[in-house]
């Protein structure tokens, strides 16, 4: 069973949804490592955010590609103006991506580095210092070009499983066409990763999450691939059970409809409130908004509402070029603290694709509580046209406003703070007992009137890119939320009466700790 977070939001949805408003403070905040290198880092760029000063900010990390990745403190006051500060803690070389997860569960946010060559565990030891951890912990980081990971516990186990997913040869002589290499599953041995196991067959994998798509309590490994270099692949979705080998969802004995996608990245979010998890797809052209066509079915038969939606972004919407978009990063997230999921996509053109759009804006697609989008990136001035990879949406100063981090190609990361005059929110933590301290694979239910939303706790998914954390939730004109916790273990916590505009830790057996920053 997964822990369940259940909010009731008095505000009804606006069929006008309110713009937010971002300050660029690109040139102030402190931030500037760039996603360096040529067609070896064409995919990647990464940003990972995640607390390891102790203090409640949320640090960053950037890819650095074919230059060094830096790991950069959060300075910044609580509501005031982003600031940063670089550290030599994490100066890896040819580093894609990033995603943070307490792995060994002693408290120390761990960092799992993707890489052109060998992948680092990078294990936490307080006060953001970091140790390579590959050979402590037996896990075998491999020779290949690291493009996508997601992380889940299995049931019985103390530590993760991890998946990794790879993209081309870059050794092959025949390249690009037909040169994919194995991705891989790392099960824990004891508090150990034994041998990774290869999952055949693989087809350039740039995203994955693992999701309980049908809440049977068991987790399948979604992965989406890049069909520009596979041939004969589709997107992909495995069935995981404990102490068994993972196996391919089929269509002949699974109903897994056949689908190919120039897959880049995987948001996920309970869109049209039947209960299941959704599944934006980044594409190039248009992207997908995949829905169960029927939760009783047992089956995972996707229906496409993405045109319908108002959501495929599949060309940009100011700048004047007319060629398709390239989208990467997704991430779902309320933006304008309406209590609806709007969702973000980052924007850029491979390197200089005549057939793709130069001019490519980021996308912030507003949810108008009619089951439609409105673009609004232009009007909320996050519209840049740098040729963007990972991001993330992340509250960076915890004034409950949620801020955009972009990871640029050659040209460094964005960052924009909002400054809207934003609805009611609460931002929880979940405070897990090892293993599984971050509670990865937690379920947060909202309820919106007469239906309940949820959303699945996920360490993977995106572009390259990570977060744990706080979790943020809008909460319109609610002056409270009430919510309740069933946590990993199936354990069903007492119902909480949450007020707005607070920070709350949440104890699986002790009563919820109202938190504040300084």
């Amino acid at each position: 069973m997964r822990a369940l977070v259940l909010l009731a939001l008095a505000a009804p949805a606006s069929a006008e949804p309110a713009i937010p408003q971002f300050a660029d403070e690109t040139k102030s905040a402190g931030l500037a490592t760039a996603y360096e290198g040529e067609w070896e880092y064409m995919v990647g760029g990464g940003v990972a955010t995640f607390d390891c000063s102790g203090d409640g900010f949320p640090e960053v990390f950037l890819a650095g590609g074919a230059g060094p990745s830096a790991l950069y403190l959060n300075r910044s006051p609580q509501g005031g103006a982003l600031a940063f500060e670089k550290t030599d803690a994490l100066t890896l070389d040819a580093v894609l991506g990033a995603y943070p997860i307490d792995i060994d569960s002693d408290g120390a946010t761990d960092l799992v580095v993707l890489r052109q060559g060998e992948n680092a565990l990078m294990r936490g030891l307080g006060d953001c210092r970091f140790e390579n951890a590959n050979e402590t912990w037996g896990f075998d980081g491999g020779d290949a070009w690291s493009t996508a990971f997601a992380a889940i516990w299995e049931k019985g186990q103390d530590w993760p499983t991890l998946a990794i997913g790879n993209y081309i040869d870059r050794k092959e002589e025949a390249f690009p066409w037909g040169s994919c290499t194995d991705n891989w599953l790392h099960r824990p041995d004891g508090d150990r990763f034994a041998a990774p196991v290869p999952l055949k067959p693989s087809f350039c994998a740039l995203s994955m999450i693992f999701t309980d798509w049908n809440r049977s309590g068991h987790p399948s490994l979604r992965v989406s691939n890049d069909r520009e270099y596979y041939k004969g692949g589709q997107e992909q979705l495995w069935h995981l059970e404990p102490g068994q080998p993972p196996k391919l969802y089929t269509e002949k004995d699974d109903g897994w409809k056949r689908l190919r996608i120039w897959g880049m990245g995987i948001a996920s979010a309970d869109v049209n409130l039947d209960g299941y998890p959704d599944y934006y797809l980044t594409s190039m052209a248009d992207n997908k908004l995949q829905v169960l066509k029927d939760t009783g079915s047992g089956k995972p038969d996707y229906a496409d509402i993405a045109f319908k939606s108002g959501i495929t972004a599949h060309m940009p919407y100011t700048g004047g070029d007319k060629n398709p978009s390239t989208a990467w990063h997704a991430q779902f997230a309320d933006v304008n603290n309406d209590g609806l999921q709007d969702l973000f996509v980052a924007k850029g053109n491979v390197a200089k694709m005549p057939d793709f759009a130069e001019k490519d804006p980021n996308n912030l697609m507003l949810a108008a509580g009619d089951g439609t989008y409105l673009e609004a990136g232009d009007k909320a001035g996050v519209a840049s046209m740098a040729v963007a990879r990972g991001a993330q949406v992340v509250d960076l100063n915890l004034d409950g406003k949620l801020d955009l981090l972009v990871q640029n190609r050659w040209t460094g990361p964005e960052v924009w703070r909002q400054t809207s005059d934003a609805g009611a929110w609460v931002e929880v933590r979940l405070a897990e007992e090892a293993p599984n301290r971050d509670a990865i694979g937690a379920v947060i239910e909202i309820r919106r009137g007469d239906k309940v939303e949820r959303h699945e706790i996920t360490s993977g998914g995106g572009h390259a890119s990570g977060s744990v954390g706080w979790l943020h939730f809008g909460l319109g004109a609610a002056e409270t939320a009430a919510l309740r916790v069933i946590w990993p273990d199936g354990t069903e916590g007492d119902w909480l009466d949450l007020p707005a505009g607070t920070f709350q830790i949440l104890h699986k057996s002790a009563a919820p700790e109202a938190w504040s920053p300084g």
